[in-house]
Formats: C-alpha cells, structure tokens, sequence
C-alpha cells in the first residue's frame, strides 16, 4: 500500500470518529436543553396543584392503585383522585369517559306551572239525593200491583199500586161532607179535614177528585212521583202493609254519583267543586261532566286512598250504577314552582337527595325537599336553585361513591385522631 493511500485510510476513520462524536454531542445538548425548557416546568407546577392521591375505578371505588392503567374489573381505563377533590367528602368527580361508560344524563331545574290534573277510576252509583219514598201513612193493603218487579224502570206519573185504606175512606168522606158548607165555621172545618187528607198522605190527585167529582172511591191509587228506577219494592199484590211501611223506593237516574278512590298524598289536588270529565267503556266516544262535590272524611286504612264523591250529568240515562268510569279530574291552575325530572330524586326513607352537576366535572350531593309529584315532574321546595344541573341516570352509583368516599374519610379522620393520642 501506497503512503497516499495509508493517509487516505487514516483521514476517512477520523471523520467518522468526529461524526460520532458530534451526534453524540447534540443529543446530549438537546436532552440538556429540553430539561431546561420552561413548558416542562408549568406542567410540573400543574401536576403539583393537582396532585394525584391515588388511581380507582369508579365502578368498584373501595380499590385503590398506586399507578395508572387499566381497571382489574371493568373493560376502561382507571381514574386519577386529586387530593384537592378527597378533601370534599360529598363531591365526586367523573371524567368524560366515564360519564359516557355510565350512561350519566343530566337535566335542569325549572320552573313550572305543575298541573293539577289528576286521573281516577270509580264506580258508578244512585244519586242519594234524587231518591224519593212512597211510603203509607196508614194501615191497608194492595188490591192491584201495577209494577212488579224491582230496578223496572218508572216514569213520573205512572200508577204503580192500587190500595184500599180505611183511614183514607173516613178521611175523604169527612172532607166531602164539608164541601158544600158555606158558613164560616164551616169553611174553617172544611181546610183542616183536607190538611188531615194531606197528612195522612192522601195523593193530590185523589184529593181534587173528591173535589171535582164529589164522590169517594174505596181504593186509591198510588203514582210514581219522578222518573227514575224503582229499587226497592216493599209489597206484593193482596199483601196488608202496617203504617210506615215502606212500599217503593225510587232513584232518578238524571245525575248519578261517582265514588273515586284517590290516594292519601294526593288529595290536596282534588279541591271541592272540581271539574271532571268521564269516559266509560260502555259508551266510546262519549264524555260526560260533572264536578267533584264531597271528599268523605274517611281514609281506607288499607289502600291508603280517600273516596272523592263525584256528580256526573247522566240526563240520557246511559250511565247506569255499577259501572266503572275513568276520571279526568281539573283543579284550579297552580303558581309556578321549582320542579325536576322526578328520576332526577331518590328517595331513601330516610332522605331524598339529588345528584348537582358541579364545573369541572364534579358531582355533589343534595338533601331536598320534596313536593307533589305530576306527570313525570317533581316539585322541590327547598335544596336546589333554579337552573341547577342535576343528574337523571347514573346518580345511585355517584351517590354510592360519595357515601363511601364519606365513611372513609371520617374512618381516616379517626385513625388520624387515634394516633395523635
């Protein structure tokens, strides 16, 4: 080999030591540099503002881990807890990816009209105060039956019994024999027989044909005094009856009543006079009105429901006693007052409590108040402003982590106490 080209060979390995050496030298330049940079350095003063205590999955809250990583028992990453968020023992923060895993939805509180609608089912029945007795004042018996059987169905005026009564025989002749007096006394006389016809419960019409045709009649007829049902008969034709013996019940059928059953907490919202609206199976289609005209003051010890007495306007006669109707009942329009989504609460027995959407992603937990509860809303009388953020699903598992992050921070708190002493 030539000196030229031992020199050549010489010169090309001191080049490529000086190559070596000069990446080298910026790497290491460039890592020095890098540590210096101030963007670390913020990071590091975030990471001490918010330092991470320990890892855990919120599904499962009670296992703690001292890195991150994914979770030992749910298919998702673990979370950090800041020492800032554990000092809070009734806050509970959830990432975004963990809201979503959770299916957390998140509602507002509002204010709102709540509707005083109320929805019932009741039973139809007479209107006790269209009934009307025909009763006897008097001893007799039935000579002829003209109606029957009981529920027939009677119209006013309808003979429904003829009767012979020896009071009403002497009655009536008496009243006929003082007719045709003309002096003053007589006169005097003559109203007092006709008022004892009265008491006697003589019928009117008898008692203007006494009048008209100035004659008695052995028997007596009895007419019915109102249209409606008879639903109670009282004698059979050729049977004695005694004095006070009831011998037809009538119920008019032009309104009937409604017994409801309305449950104990809700009977604030069934005021008297009420409208309602009704609906029967029996009849589609068809609405009937009536309004709400007694709250019976007794409450079933049972079903914890009170009975609303309710009027309906049954003039067609289509309702008829023992049928069922739906109930549509409209109170007075209500103040608006601070209402959630009624998933939004939950209630314990002890508490109801609602999950509040903090910034940042935290979660606190609400001791309310609650009100009545309609279509879907709840109304909060004390606890929660309006347009707060509340939780609508997922809120039993954040309020089970913060009642567990609660206990064990007062746990930690004792040990801590412990030691001290």
């Amino acid at each position: 080999m030539t000196v030229t080209a031992m020199q050549r060979g010489r010169w090309t390995a001191i080049a490529a030591v000086l190559l070596t050496l000069g990446v080298g030298a910026g790497y290491w330049w460039g890592h020095r540099a890098s540590a210096m940079s101030p963007v670390p350095a913020a990071s590091d003063s975030a990471m001490h503002e918010r330092r991470v205590l320990y890892w855990h999955d919120p599904m499962a809250p009670s296992a703690r881990f001292d890195k991150p990583g994914k979770s030992p028992f749910m298919d998702m990453q673990l979370e950090p807890v800041y020492a800032d968020a554990a000092n809070d023992s009734n806050a509970v923060r959830v990432s975004p990816s963990a809201m979503q895993n959770l299916g957390i939805r998140l509602g507002r509180v509002e204010m709102a009209p709540l509707s005083t609608r109320l929805r019932a089912v009741g039973s139809v029945g007479f209107d006790e105060r269209l009934l009307e007795l025909v009763q006897s004042r008097v001893e007799g018996y039935v000579t002829r039956l003209d109606v029957k059987t009981p529920l027939e169905h009677v119209r006013k005026g309808q003979p429904l019994a003829t009767i012979l009564a020896p009071q009403w025989i002497e009655a009536e002749q008496e009243y006929l024999a003082l007719l045709d007096a003309h002096s003053e006394r007589a006169q005097v006389i003559r109203d007092a027989a006709r008022q004892r016809l009265v008491v006697l419960g003589v019928p009117e019409a008898t008692i203007r044909a006494v009048e008209t045709k100035r004659e008695t009649n052995a028997s007596t007829t009895v007419y019915a005094p109102i249209d409606g049902a008879v639903t109670e008969l009282g004698v059979r034709e050729g049977a004695t009856f005694m004095a006070g013996t009831s011998l037809f019940r009538i119920n008019g059928l032009a309104s009937v009543w409604v017994s409801a059953q309305i449950p104990e907490a809700s009977v604030s919202r069934v005021p008297l006079n009420s409208m309602v609206e009704a609906t029967a199976t029996a009849w589609p289609g068809m609405t009937f009105k009536g309004r709400v005209i007694a709250l019976l003051p007794q409450v079933d010890p049972q079903t914890r429901t009170l009975t609303a007495r309710v009027a309906l306007d049954n003039r067609d006669g289509k309702l008829s006693p023992g049928m069922y109707v739906a109930l549509d009942i409209s109170g007075p329009s209500a103040d608006p007052q601070r209402v959630v989504p009624s998933e939004a609460v939950i209630v314990t027995g002890e508490r109801s409590v609602v999950i509040v959407a903090a910034a940042g992603g935290g979660f606190n937990v609400v001791n309310v108040t609650i009100g009545g509860e309609q279509d879907g809303k709840t109304v909060i009388l004390s606890g929660l402003s309006e347009s707060d953020s509340v939780v609508l699903s997922g809120q039993f598992l954040i309020d089970s982590e913060a009642s567990l992050k609660a206990t064990v921070n007062r746990l930690g708190t004792a040990a801590s106490t412990e030691r001290t002493q």
